[in-house]
């Protein structure tokens, strides 16, 4: 898939199939998320990786109340943030969104679905992250990506808006 193709149609995708993710697809995945830019180079990041029912299933009622999208997904990914890791000091948060993104990118050239579930400073999603992966505290869940073939279909949606865009200075538009 073109790169651009793959921006402009990755949708966020909550139902699943029950077909499984196989070990070369979550490699496949991880690769792609580590090769993502980050300051210094240093990348701050670690992950988590589960195909495991039971632990599927209890990110359902710890990380999301409950919501059935866990429980149908054959895999997630946890992108953890370690700031022992950054070469410069706040700069990891963006760092793990750039690994979050190619992520998500590689999933839709894959064939996969996923969607964006934030855990970083939503306490609950934290502590249900910390007990199901069992993370030391030096390591905090940023984000979580349940993981499967597509149950739905998403049409591609134009998401430019002239109106957000100012040029040389705020509030011009062309």
């Amino acid at each position: 898939m073109e790169t651009l193709t793959a921006i402009m149609t990755r949708r966020s995708i909550r139902a699943f199939t029950d077909q499984p993710v196989g070990d070369a697809q979550l490699r496949t995945l991880l690769a792609a998320a580590m090769q993502a830019p980050s300051a210094g180079d240093g990348r701050p990041w670690h992950f988590c990786v589960t195909t495991d029912r039971a632990q599927l299933d209890a990110l359902a009622d710890s990380v999301d109340a409950g919501n059935p999208m866990f429980r149908q997904a054959q895999a997630a990914i946890l992108i953890c943030l370690d700031e022992a890791l950054e070469k410069f000091k706040g700069f990891a948060p963006q760092d793990c969104s750039c690994a979050a993104q190619n992520l998500q990118l590689a999933a839709h050239d894959l064939g996969l679905g996923t969607v964006w579930i934030a855990v970083i400073c939503i306490s609950p999603r934290v502590a249900g992250c910390r007990e199901v992966f069992g993370l030391p505290d030096n390591v905090v869940p940023f984000a979580i990506f349940p993981l499967g073939y597509p149950a739905e279909t998403l049409p591609a949606e134009d998401r430019y808006d002239g109106e957000r865009v100012n040029w040389g200075s705020w509030g011009t538009r062309l």
